[in-house]
């Protein structure tokens, strides 16, 4: 049984986020009992000063962070993620800014992205872009586009001064080739740090990228 439990462990880390209990279950063979059993093992197991605990809801189990350590893991996680998300925020309002309105999914197909939940709560936090309307599409999806305050923060009269999309596009490009290259050599540090000038488009140069970027960022509870 122990070597399940360290598998049930070693899924819930790789997963990230909730496991329903009874697909790890039937996928285990176990039974009611066997699988109570285990989960309340790990439970003692991640307790007390543990930085990692274990939780359960709506019928599903998860690792988090233990709430003692939430606001040194912050301290810590803060600023290396918003270093992480700074590109993806600023590309994520240009995108919206030329192609409003417009959904996540289509942000994340231009963007070559799995998600983009976060650059784009973000940019609501801080209103530089809104819900205009939903699309008459499958589910409904929300559609964004940018707002005054947009226009005020990136010193535009109007959104028809923004400069050529391709523009956007050939940097995007570049951006991403250069990061494929990055991925594939065996260096651990870049010889060369992308500047803000060749990650923006012409109307983001000069941005204060830190004002658009969220204060703080929870560690997972």
């Amino acid at each position: 049984m122990n070597e399940i439990k360290e598998i049930i462990k070693a899924t819930l880390f790789v997963a990230g986020e909730g496991v329903e209990k009874k697909a790890i279950r039937e996928k285990l063979e176990l039974s009611e009992k066997e699988f109570t059993k285990i989960i309340n093992q790990l439970k003692e197991e991640l307790s007390g000063d543990n930085g990692i605990i274990l939780i359960e809801f709506k019928e599903k189990i998860q690792l988090c962070t233990n709430q003692k350590y939430v606001d040194k893991v912050s301290d810590i996680l803060n600023p290396i993620r918003e270093k992480a998300l700074t590109k993806a925020t600023l590309e994520t309002v240009a995108i919206v800014a030329y192609k409003q309105p417009i959904t996540k999914l289509e942000i994340e197909e231009i963007r070559n992205t799995r998600s983009a939940d976060y650059a784009i709560q973000m940019l609501l936090d801080n209103k530089l872009i809104e819900v205009v309307g939903r699309k008459d599409a499958v589910g409904k999806p929300f559609l964004y586009g940018t707002t005054d305050e947009f226009l005020k923060r990136f010193n535009l009269k109007d959104i028809d001064e923004l400069p050529a999309y391709e523009d956007l596009l050939e940097r995007i490009k570049l951006i991403r080739a250069e990061t494929e290259v990055q991925q594939n050599t065996d260096s651990l540090y870049r010889d060369h740090e992308i500047s803000q000038e060749e990650i923006v488009p012409e109307f983001l140069k000069g941005e204060d990228i830190q004002t658009i970027e969220a204060d703080e960022i929870e560690a997972v509870d």
